[in-house]
């Protein structure tokens, strides 16, 4: 896996995951534990408490923490770096791009283009987690 694009993924996603199973755990933490007995006592199948009782509650725990993992993943410079270097058009992310950049003389200005990309990237994750939440909201409220 070193000094290959799948070590990159892997170093980003393991620095990432502890925040998206920290959010998920607090989102599982805050479920009632009655309406899954209240389920359970009606006839629902432990799967069927899950899919359609807890799942629902704790779905906008599950994406707030990929959109925690996803911000981590855009910005992971330490790990990416020290598995994989920085082999421009293989191992090469986002982060270490702007910074072989910024070691340039005269690469400011594509340096503020990644920044501008990253920016653009992380207001989309924002937008798209944003929806989703209200959507999921929405559903659980009911009509």
């Amino acid at each position: 896996l070193a000094f290959k694009w799948t070590g990159a993924v892997l170093a980003a996603a393991v620095m990432a995951f502890p925040l998206m199973v920290r959010a998920i755990r607090l989102a599982f933490e805050a479920v009632d534990p009655k309406l899954e007995q209240a389920a359970a006592t009606l006839g629902a199948s432990p799967p069927w408490v899950f899919l359609t009782v807890t799942l629902p509650l704790i779905m906008p725990g599950i994406i707030a923490g990929a959109v925690l993992a996803f911000a981590k993943a855009m910005g992971e410079f330490g790990a990416t770096i020290t598995f994989v270097a920085n082999i421009p058009g293989q191992t090469q992310t986002l982060p270490s791009a702007i910074y072989a950049f910024l070691q340039v003389p005269g690469g400011d200005p594509q340096a503020f283009r990644l920044v501008t990309i990253a920016v653009v990237l992380a207001m989309a994750a924002l937008v798209v987690s944003e929806l989703m939440a209200r959507a999921v909201q929405r559903r659980i409220s009911g009509p």
